[in-house]
């Protein structure tokens, strides 16, 4: 990776935690919503990079939110795994476009956009809150944590990408 994609990433790694820690971490809406724009900087890392490299960031990423919030560990164990899973679902979601590394995140269709970035919150939510509550008992409030602010999450999300994103075809 060039030295301009390296000031890039970590320009967007900042700036998500900043806007995590200091303003959506403070949204628990019904005490069920909060959404998780941080994950935009594993979704959104370069598909071609190092997937090594994606896995150290994704934990340095998880663990500057847990330091903030307080959380134990929580958000960088969801972030290793999404970011482990990563490629299996890149496959699933764009297929062959991106086994020759072809694709871009803003000039693919809105459902294949819509279904990659929707496993990818919806697992790292269920690992997140799984982790969290750590009890069976409460497989249902995990279920009603991951549905609802995998929901919010995932409009934010799509809706970073579309507004952020420049348009090359």
């Amino acid at each position: 990776m060039q030295s301009n994609v390296y000031f890039i990433l970590s320009f967007r790694f900042i700036i998500l935690v900043l806007v995590q820690v200091l303003l959506l971490n403070n949204i628990n809406f019904l005490g069920y919503i909060n959404p998780y724009l941080y994950i935009l900087f594993i979704l959104t890392f370069p598909f071609n990079g190092n997937k090594s490299l994606l896995i150290v960031l994704s934990f340095l990423l998880g663990l500057t939110i847990d330091l903030f919030g307080d959380s134990g560990g929580v958000h960088a164990a969801a972030c290793v795994v999404i970011a482990y899973l990563r490629p299996v679902i890149l496959k699933f979601s764009f297929g062959v476009s991106y086994e020759y590394n072809s694709i871009k995140i803003n000039n693919v269709e809105f459902v294949q956009r819509l279904i990659y970035v929707g496993i990818m919150v919806l697992l790292h939510h269920i690992v997140l809150f799984s982790m969290e509550i750590f009890n069976t008992n409460h497989i249902i409030l995990v279920l009603k944590s991951t549905l609802i602010s995998g929901i919010f999450s995932i409009i934010l999300i799509m809706s970073s990408i579309s507004i952020f994103s420049k348009k090359s075809k």
